[in-house]
């Protein structure tokens, strides 16, 4: 039987400390390389900036690094990133420019992020044994003022509209979200628009609830339920540093949260030091930090992750699967084996989270086969 052509995406990435620090780059995905060096198609999500021309910020200075960082992304091991996320602009647009330059001098297609509208809507479209895979980015979580424009630099963002239903005194307070219906627009329009071009279409959607395990809003799945309505062959989600359910949906897979590919950070996020936890909507009344990984201040859930995998043919995807993944002591990324008793942690996890989402999780050799 031939082998099918295999499809791997990665989350969230963009690790900050580098060979200064003790952490040579290539480290980073030295455990995960023969897994992506497996597969045909190869995308993720790049969340720094790389440029000599970033601004730092004080609410995200980590996110402006020095171009020799981006190796991660530029050694081979990628075919395209989506920039669709809230930290692309966070050292300016000219550094996002220079990112995105940078990715693409080096052969890695950008979606997502772009000088104006047109180009940030433009799909990454890779084509590999006769076989096109199409890769579109969005967020809903982007800065305030970084949404691309006609002719303003930016990403591709669809605004949220929240509202609140209490319940009385003694019970939590019911929050609804909904996607913009006019950003929302935009999407289906890329989607209907991509399929024409590709025998695969994959929707990178950036958003929903940071750290806080379990828990989806209600616009993530009306955004990714409205893209497979569209078109999308399949969903992949990153944001929330933290796995969250899979679900399958008229047949076609939705990853909501891969989690963490590699990242680090030098400080914890100020609701971790700020809130204390006993206050209505505290982080820390969900989660803790582990202290046995400082430079990843997301929850203990963030040293669990998932590569999302799918079998493809000039027909379509034939079979998604994950690859459980743990991120060790180093920041670096491990595929799991099924005899490792951490595989069956992530597997473990996985189903709860996914409680009360339609799908079969079946283990073969050392990959979770995901099922309606």
């Amino acid at each position: 039987m031939t082998k099918l052509p295999s499809l791997l995406i990665a989350g969230d990435c963009g690790p900050v400390h580098g060979p200064a620090d003790g952490f040579p780059i290539e480290g980073y995905t030295e455990l995960v390389r023969p897994a992506l060096e497996s597969a045909d198609f190869r995308f993720i999500n790049c969340m720094r900036a790389y440029s000599a021309r970033g601004v730092k910020t004080e609410h995200a200075p980590q996110v402006c690094q020095p171009v020799e960082m981006a190796q991660i992304f530029t050694s081979g091991l990628f075919d395209a990133v989506t920039m669709a996320n809230n930290h692309s602009l966070d050292a300016g647009a000219e550094a996002m420019l220079d990112t995105r330059a940078l990715m693409t001098g080096r052969g890695v297609l950008v979606t997502g992020a772009g000088r104006n509208r047109a180009e940030a809507r433009q799909p990454a479209i890779v084509e590999k044994n006769g076989i096109k895979v199409g890769y579109l980015g969005y967020t809903s979580v982007a800065a305030r003022g970084t949404d691309a424009g006609p002719n303003k630099p930016g990403v591709m963002n669809i605004g949220i509209k929240t509202c609140y239903e209490t319940r009385g005194p003694h019970e939590s307070v019911r929050i609804r979200t909904e996607p913009d219906p006019r950003d929302l627009e935009m999407l289906l329009e890329d989607l209907t628009a991509l399929r024409r071009h590709v025998d695969i279409a994959v929707l990178a959607f950036h958003a929903g609830v940071i750290r806080l395990p379990r828990i989806i809003p209600d616009y993530h799945v009306a955004v990714a339920h409205a893209a497979i309505d569209a078109g999308a062959d399949l969903v992949v989600g990153h944001s929330p540093h933290i796995p969250k359910a899979i679900e399958v949906y008229k047949g076609k897979t939705i990853f909501y949260s891969l989690g963490v590919f590699a990242m680090t950070k030098p400080f914890a996020a100020p609701s971790w030091r700020e809130e204390p936890a006993w206050a209505h909507g505290a982080v820390r009344n969900h989660t803790d930090l582990d202290p046995d990984y400082p430079l990843m201040p997301y929850g203990k859930a963030c040293t669990l992750s998932l590569l999302a995998k799918a079998q493809v043919s000039g027909e379509g995807i034939v079979r998604t699967s994950f690859l459980p993944m743990a991120i060790d002591r180093q920041y670096r990324p491990e595929v799991l084996r099924a005899d490792d008793r951490r595989f069956n942690e992530v597997l473990s996890y996985m189903e709860w989270v996914s409680q009360d989402m339609p799908h079969r999780f079946s283990v073969e050799g050392d990959e979770v086969i995901v099922s309606a």
